[in-house]
């Protein structure tokens, strides 16, 4: 089998990682490409990620729709080139190239399955001009979607690299930042020393004009609130404002997520941080304008209880939750978000597991996840 991968954000990186390596050690090809995204380009180089070079990736957003058409001819001719017959990702291009390669009656069809975890509402243009020249939209569960190319799984994006099947923490990364603990007699790691993870969003995607998060002085009276319970480190995905630049995260990338699991809360404006944070295990905060509008984050706000969304509007009831939460005491608050993590557990699966299942048994794989019950799902977790 010859699958295509186009890496549009570093997030995805890590979504398809290991995706990657199960299906190339079984002996499949695997095709990666990515455009100019330095912080993508170099977590491909860290988990050993080959990857075809695209060029430049525009963040205005007219420059984006002029440009998508000169990265589909591109793309089809590469997919063309190496003899892919299935792409898989969440680059919209994906499904562009699948709709065009199925107009020539004398080569192969690209079939395309994207993966989706927002929903319709919130992403438009990806809705309208990416889900009608798919073949399959794979979503988590009762993702509002008006396609009827959705199948539904039960997980997460984050729980492809940080299902407990994906994900060990590296404890060095405490030694890397600094953070002093102890161990126990078994070796595992206690006594944590309090600290905080931030991240600011540029929000540049084409599904956040007009969104905001927080602003520059809830970042700085944030900031300085944590500063009185622990140490903290701040990530951003451009340039960092000055006055931050003493907190600015320092640790390579491949180790964010262990930082992100012995942290003692998460805070921020990114949406896949705050799910990561969650699925960890990590308390998480959330501050921008698509509160209340993403399912996923909802449910993990909701039913698992191990995030919270604020618009930015609300920001008091923001600071009032920081307190409680800082009130209860790290060990506490570790404590008990491990259990609502354990549930959520409990009821997901390794998507992983999953994803390499549908693409190895695809198209047979549709009608059987369609009409999946429990037993189904048992075998990924």
């Amino acid at each position: 089998m010859n699958i295509l991968i186009d890496i549009v954000h570093p997030a995805h990186v890590h979504l398809l990682r290991n995706f990657y390596h199960e299906m190339t050690g079984k002996g499949h090809k695997v095709v990666v490409t990515c455009k100019h995204i330095p912080s993508a380009m170099q977590l491909l180089d860290m988990y050993g990620i080959p990857y075809i070079y695209l060029g430049e990736k525009k963040d205005n957003i007219v420059l984006k729709a002029l440009e998508q058409v000169w990265y589909n001819m591109k793309l089809l001719r590469i997919a063309r080139r190496e003899k892919c017959t299935i792409a898989v990702g969440s680059s919209i291009t994906l499904a562009h190239i699948a709709a065009l390669s199925k107009w020539s009656l004398f080569r192969k069809r690209i079939n395309a399955i994207l993966l989706d975890d927002d929903d319709d509402e919130v992403e438009p243009l990806y809705a309208k001009y990416g889900h009608p020249f798919a073949d399959v939209v794979l979503s988590p569960q009762d993702t509002p979607r008006v396609t009827k190319k959705v199948i539904y799984y039960p997980a997460y994006h984050e729980l492809a690299y940080l299902h407990p099947n994906r994900f060990t923490p590296d404890s060095s990364v405490l030694d890397d930042a600094g953070i002093h603990y102890e161990r126990d007699a078994k070796g595992n790691v206690v006594n944590v020393e309090p600290y905080f993870v931030m991240r600011f969003n540029a929000f540049k995607a084409h599904h956040d004009v007009g969104v905001v998060g927080l602003t520059i002085e809830n970042k700085r009276r944030m900031v300085q609130l944590l500063s009185q319970h622990g140490k903290v480190f701040i990530t951003t995905e451009r340039n960092i404002d000055e006055e931050f630049m003493p907190y600015q995260l320092r640790v390579p990338q491949d180790k964010v997520h262990s930082l992100l699991y012995y942290a003692t809360m998460f805070v921020g404006d990114s949406q896949t941080m705050t799910s990561e944070a969650a699925v960890l295990g990590t308390p998480s905060i959330r501050c921008n304008t698509f509160v209340g509008r993403i399912h996923y984050l909802e449910e993990e706000e909701h039913r698992y209880r191990l995030t919270y969304g604020f618009r930015p509007e609300n920001s008091e009831a923001m600071f009032s939750r920081v307190n409680e939460l800082l009130a209860m005491g790290t060990a506490a608050l570790k404590a008990e978000w491990a259990k609502r993590r354990a549930v959520l557990l409990s009821e997901k699966i390794d998507y992983t597991a999953f994803l390499t299942y549908f693409i190895e048994s695809y198209p047979q794989s549709v009608s059987a996840t369609r009409h999946a019950d429990a037993e189904f799902w048992k075998r990924f977790k």
